[in-house]
């Protein structure tokens, strides 16, 4: 973690800024589900600022790019998903791409760009968040290849951040 960080509260106008972007960016109405919540803030670390609503970690910018925490329940639960092979695991939670032999199914449907959900086959845990370089068509009918660009992972540097800014125990963050 970084020795210093600032870490404070967002303007309203501020926070429906964020909003509006993440939302187009996830396509989940963000603005319908913080509406009425009142603790808003941003820790701005040296690699990204992240977004807590109401104390979780659930928003990481980096330049122009706003993409969801792997702690982010709503974005877990409405994403779609790429199950990848136990033998993928370990290199997507090192910051490898997701290629298209590693994986073993496809839940829901995207299109290039969208973000989607990594987890592996045996419990379905996330370990992962990409973007998809193709739509879902596309993506099942390709053999060889990188699929998605990972983003965030289990053990990244967002990850071991919000971990530590959010107070959650070793191993106590859920993936």
């Amino acid at each position: 973690m970084p020795e210093r960080y600032r870490r404070y509260f967002l303007k309203d106008k501020d926070v429906k800024t964020l909003l509006a972007k993440a939302s187009a960016r996830l396509k989940i109405d963000l603005e319908q589900v913080y509406r009425g919540k009142s603790s808003f803030e941003v820790v701005e670390a040296g690699f990204a600022e992240v977004f807590l609503f109401d104390g979780e970690p659930v928003l990481v910018e980096k330049g122009e790019s706003v993409y969801p925490t792997l702690v982010f329940e709503r974005f877990r639960v409405a994403a779609p998903k790429i199950v990848v092979d136990m033998g993928a695991v370990p290199f997507i939670c090192k910051g490898a791409n997701v290629m298209a032999p590693g994986i073993r199914s496809f839940e829901g449907e995207f299109a290039k760009g969208d973000l989607v959900l990594i987890v592996d086959e045996k419990h379905g845990k996330a370990i992962a968040i990409g973007e998809v370089l193709c739509d879902s068509r596309k993506a099942k009918e390709t053999k060889q290849g990188v699929i998605v660009k990972n983003v965030h992972f289990v053990s990244d540097q967002t990850w071991n951040f919000i971990k530590n800014i959010a107070g959650h125990a070793e191993g106590k963050v859920k993936a």
